[in-house]
């Protein structure tokens, strides 16, 4: 279809639309949605639907108020899973802007867009990034409240009756194809109860939006086969925790893939090894970003496959960075410490600024790392110049503070108000009594 205003118009009378979520992003990642009726929708498409921004967290003070939404057209999207007795319902995914007509700076995709201006003004016309975000399924009580049961006793790969989601996993790629998704993979991952699916290659635009509304289509479809869905990190101790591997690379004016080079080192071009250097030096300082909750830092822990240390190798699945072996127009960084709880817009735009600036200064990268991580002591890593990542949420905003770049891609909006909202969530937890304290203290003091 055509997308512009008339033929927004036209499809969703053809389609009886009758229903519209206006849906924009928090700074924590949450979605958010203003919802309408398709009489008002030629309204919405002149941007002229306004919400209290100061309902939302992060945004603005009770006297800013006034926000308006802006539909990206791009995105108008049936909602095949949200079919009523009525008629249908769609979405456009908008982007924030101020009464005065300019944007909004805590608008986390408006950040996104202002990172990739960068880019292209540094000569590059795209950032495309796959990503494979990881997500546990659990059964439902008799109350439909989600318990840590598993449905499944499955391992990576496992075929039915071993993987007893097959059949939800298998829907949920259905349903995603039912709207345009191009999926390239799915399967069983390590934990039982545990599930990858992957996306093809996009832009980072589009890659974000795509990434929010497959949260929504797994939850709304795992619990039509009576489980709940969770992008949690770590829910259960001692397994592996959920990650979200980034593959990223960037083109040309030309369209070609910069990261390629058959005569480089392993095939990478010099503007790849500067946008590895450029990674690895901010990655203390992003992890804040990409790992945003308490529970990122119980995954990023030794012995459950999660990277810890910040390394890349071509080999070596113990590295923060892996170079799949895949070359010419696939040529890409996989960056493998990002877990799914990340506000993808803000994990997008950190990862980007670390690698412009990595190209800018040309900054010199380390060897690769062949050896396993995982068996050597702080003091044997530490010796080959090999960095951990921050250990808790609260290291991670430390870093988070003293980084420049980081700080000066998000914009001190989000920055500050993240920071913020992030010190409150570890003073909770850290003045929290938790069941392990409870089980290990009570009985034996």
């Amino acid at each position: 279809m055509e997308f512009t205003k008339k033929g927004i118009l036209r499809n969703a009378e053809e389609e009886n639309v009758k229903y519209i979520r206006l849906m924009f992003t928090d700074i924590h990642g949450v979605i958010k949605n203003v919802e309408i009726p398709s009489r008002i929708l030629n309204e919405a498409l002149d941007n002229q639907i306004m919400f209290d921004g100061s309902s939302i967290d992060g945004f603005v003070r009770i006297q800013e108020a006034d926000m308006y939404l802006r539909p990206d057209f791009k995105t108008w999207l049936i909602l095949t899973w949200e079919t009523t007795t009525y008629g249908k319902v769609a979405r456009l995914i908008c982007d924030v802007y101020l009464p005065n007509g300019d944007p909004f700076e805590g608008d986390p995709r408006l950040v996104l867009k202002r990172g990739l201006k960068k880019m292209n003004d540094m000569g590059f016309t795209a950032f495309n990034i796959g990503v494979e975000p990881e997500f546990f399924l659990f059964k439902l009580d008799n109350n439909g409240e989600p318990t840590l049961d598993f449905n499944d006793n499955g391992g990576y790969f496992d075929l039915a009756p071993l993987d007893g989601a097959e059949d939800c996993r298998r829907d949920i790629v259905l349903e995603l194809e039912k709207i345009g998704f191009n999926m390239e993979a799915s399967h069983h991952e390590v934990a039982p109860g545990q599930h990858e699916i992957n996306f093809e290659f996009e832009n980072a635009l589009e890659a974000c939006d795509n990434l929010q509304t497959f949260k929504l289509v797994v939850k709304v479809v795992a619990k039509r086969h009576g489980l709940h869905a969770t992008f949690m990190p770590k829910p259960i101790s001692k397994i592996n925790g959920s990650g979200m591997h980034i593959n990223c690379s960037l083109r040309d004016k030309e369209g070609n893939n910069v990261f390629y080079d058959p005569k480089g080192e392993i095939g990478l071009s010099k503007t790849a090894l500067y946008w590895i250097a450029g990674v690895m030096h901010n990655a203390r300082a992003f992890t804040a970003i990409t790992n945003p909750t308490i529970n990122s830092y119980k995954r990023l822990i030794p012995g459950y496959e999660a990277p810890c240390y910040i390394s890349w190798s071509d080999a070596n699945r113990s590295a923060m960075i892996r170079i799949p072996a895949k070359r010419g127009e696939a040529t890409r960084t996989e960056i493998r410490s990002a877990d799914p709880s990340a506000n993808p817009y803000l994990a997008m735009t950190a990862i980007l600024a670390s690698g412009l600036e990595g190209i800018e200064k040309k900054l010199e990268n380390k060897e690769r790392v062949y050896i396993n991580l995982y068996e050597l002591d702080r003091d044997e890593r530490e010796a080959l110049g090999i960095e951990n990542l921050p250990e808790n949420l609260k290291d991670a905003v430390k870093e988070l503070k003293k980084n420049t770049i980081i700080k000066d891609a998000l914009g001190s909006h989000i920055v500050d108000r993240f920071i913020d909202a992030k010190t409150k969530e570890w003073d909770d937890f850290r003045t929290s009594v938790t069941e392990w304290e409870i089980k290990k203290y009570l009985k034996v003091i």
